[in-house]
């Protein structure tokens, strides 16, 4: 009985941490209006599913299948300046929405649709689980990026003669090439929970990673093949579809675009390669121009992925934590037993260096994890590179010691500042599956399994329609209070919806220097939240762009340019200095806009900015320059040049 006790007062005595003071005062200075998503004509008068049709199988759990899917992002679609386009992707329907923001200009604005694949092979027993938007031909219009359950990605290119958005704006395209001779797909059956984008060898083009859930097997296929599994561990699975590197080839625009990738299939280390990922996320620690990866997989290891690529070669080499006699071992990077679910890179503590926030399942009383806040403890670029280049990942894990180590089943993350004072908030998509029946003692027997027997999906309890697994669980938005912790002040806020999240987006749609967010749900409806902080700072906003050489700049849906992708920018002012990049695209099925967004608060001088950038053949770029707080437009060649805001 003792030990009951002992262990009851310490469980309260780590809970008692989350309750932050300062939380109530801190919300005061927050404020997000709640409004509507325009969808297609018709949408919502079509029948809504609440659970998927799944492989014979899976059937007993198919509500724990079920379970994700849902993604948004925010960006630039129709070219006219502004972050004002939306893609969604709906469990509901299955389908991905092309919409503006509920605070569009009317410019911006056009009939809502869907994105249709034909005349690509699509059947029943696919289903869209994510929609990354970017140039992916480098012709300045923005394309979206679409992955699947049940077959490998399809790019929808912007054609050069669309006028304006809608369904025939777009040319679909294989993204890995399978051939069809009677209509139906004969390609490999991935599985994919999430996708990265960025400039991965430094050639100047945009490469993708794909994380991919389940191995290639029928998991949608009612009538499928006995030939899928679950995880062979709750904390070192390897049996999963793992991760594909996929590397820009070549490219064309025009009325009928095309792109080329291939596979670069000795990219990440075998081991490092096979895991269950939900998450990838990456940012160039050591300032060579090539992003790091971090990969998040649940039932088992993340990876750290140091970037060692030259022009038309990708390769990684993994790094991990080091652990001292006080380190617990899932808090060293690479060795935890967590279950990642969302990653994200920013500054969070303004030292001039990327950290990194992980979600993972912190439910108090069920499957009581830590979030992780990996902090930067290299001391420059140089110092980072050394390291990493040693297989030492050079980070230490303080979620507890800054107050985000536990908010419930945690899924996508995205850091920001969101009343531009210089700090950024912390948003994490949270829950699993709702329903009405408690289910965690089944999870918690089962999470004392053998592990031979759990990727029999037989052994599995039963996760049908009616259970639930912390179905209540409801956003989190963590700011940083007085005391330099922070508090989740969701409720305060009027954020704290009791239905499951899954993907968050982030981008000032209306360009008044205030990011807005947008959040897809898991069989509900996507949400869109207007900032509308009472007293706001100062920003410095940065748009960077690429030529894109064509002679079409400003007409149709085409852009200044193309995405700098993999472009960091530090800036100094009398605070401090911070950096961010362009995020080609991070998370668990979030996508933020391309800008690159710094909070000045009071101040209001000239910023010191430090801009390092690949142009299109790849060659690196740096350039300091002094910038007056407000939004600038950048077209970076050799040099970097201002250009009108549009």
């Amino acid at each position: 009985m003792a030990t009951v006790v002992v262990a009851t007062s310490l469980f309260f005595a780590v809970r008692d941490g989350v309750a932050v003071a300062g939380g109530d005062e801190v919300a005061t200075q927050y404020k997000f209006q709640e409004m509507p998503i325009a969808l297609p004509p018709g949408y919502e008068s079509q029948p809504m599913n609440t659970v998927r049709v799944v492989n014979p199988a899976y059937h007993k759990i198919r509500s724990w299948i079920s379970s994700v899917g849902a993604g948004i992002a925010i960006n630039d679609l129709t070219g006219h300046g502004l972050a004002d386009g939306m893609c969604i992707v709906d469990t509901r329907t299955d389908q991905i929405v092309v919409t503006y923001t509920p605070t569009a200009r009317q410019a911006d604005r056009f009939t809502p649709f869907v994105l249709d694949a034909a005349p690509l092979p699509m059947d029943k027993t696919m289903a869209p689980t994510g929609c990354t938007p970017g140039d992916f031909n480098g012709d300045g219009r923005t394309d979206l990026l679409a992955t699947y359950w049940g077959r490998t990605p399809v790019v929808f290119l912007a054609n050069s003669d669309a006028g304006t958005l809608s369904p025939s704006s777009y040319t679909p395209r294989e993204v890995v090439p399978s051939q069809s001779l009677d209509g139906r797909y004969h390609g490999p059956r991935w599985n994919t929970d999430a996708a990265y984008v960025g400039d991965l060898d430094g050639s100047g083009h945009p490469s993708i990673v794909i994380g991919n859930y389940f191995p290639d097997s029928d998991v949608l296929d009612p009538n499928g093949l006995n030939n899928v599994e679950m995880n062979e561990s709750l904390s070192s699975a390897k049996n999963a579809g793992g991760d594909h590197v996929l590397r820009w080839a070549q490219a064309s625009a025009g009325p009928e675009p095309d792109v080329t990738f291939v596979e670069e299939r000795d990219a990440i280390p075998f081991d490092a390669s096979t895991g269950w990922t939900l998450a990838i996320a990456g940012a160039d620690l050591t300032g060579q121009g090539r992003p790091d990866l971090y990969i998040a997989n649940d039932f088992g290891h993340a990876h750290l992925l140091h970037n060692q690529s030259t022009p038309g070669r990708i390769k990684f080499i993994e790094a991990t934590g080091r652990r001292d006699a006080t380190t617990p071992k899932s808090f060293v990077l690479g060795k935890g037993s967590f279950k990642g679910m969302g990653v994200d890179f920013a500054d969070i503590n303004n030292n001039g260096s990327f950290d990194m926030m992980v979600s993972n399942i912190t439910a108090a009383w069920g499957l009581e994890e830590s979030n992780f806040l990996w902090v930067n403890q290299a001391k420059d670029n140089a110092d980072m590179k050394r390291q990493l280049e040693d297989g030492v990942a050079p980070f230490t894990q303080e979620a507890r010691e800054h107050g985000v180590a536990w908010t419930g089943w945690g899924w996508d993350t995205k850091m920001a500042d969101f009343r531009n004072d210089g700090d950024l908030a912390i948003l994490q998509a949270d829950g699993f599956v709702k329903g009405n029946i408690d289910r965690w003692p089944w999870l918690q027997e089962m999470a004392m399994t053998n592990d031979d027997l759990l990727s029999n999906p037989a052994m599995w309890p039963n996760v049908q329609p009616g259970d639930d697994l912390a179905g209540d669980d409801a956003l989190a938005f963590y700011a940083r209070t007085p005391s330099g912790t922070f508090a989740n002040i969701s409720k305060q806020l009027g954020l704290a919806v009791p239905t499951p999240t899954r993907a968050i987006a982030t981008g000032d749609t209306t360009g008044s220097g205030l990011l807005d967010f947008a959040v897809a749900r898991q069989w509900g409806p996507p949400a869109f939240y207007a900032n509308q902080a009472p007293k706001p700072g100062n920003f410095l906003n940065l748009r960077l762009y690429r030529p894109s050489g064509e002679s079409t700049a400003g007409q149709g849906i085409t852009n200044t340019g193309t995405p700098a992708y993999g472009a960091t920018v530090k800036i100094t002012t009398p605070d401090g200095t911070r950096v961010s990049q362009l995020d080609g695209g991070s998370g668990h099925g979030g996508y933020r806009s391309f800008d690159v967004h710094f909070g000045l608060a009071a101040y209001d001088g000239p910023v010191t900015v430090e801009l390092c950038w690949r142009d299109t053949s790849g060659a690196m770029h740096e350039k300091t320059e002094q910038l007056r707080p407000g939004t600038h437009s950048l077209l970076l060649t050799s040099d970097a040049q201002e250009v009108p805001n549009r």
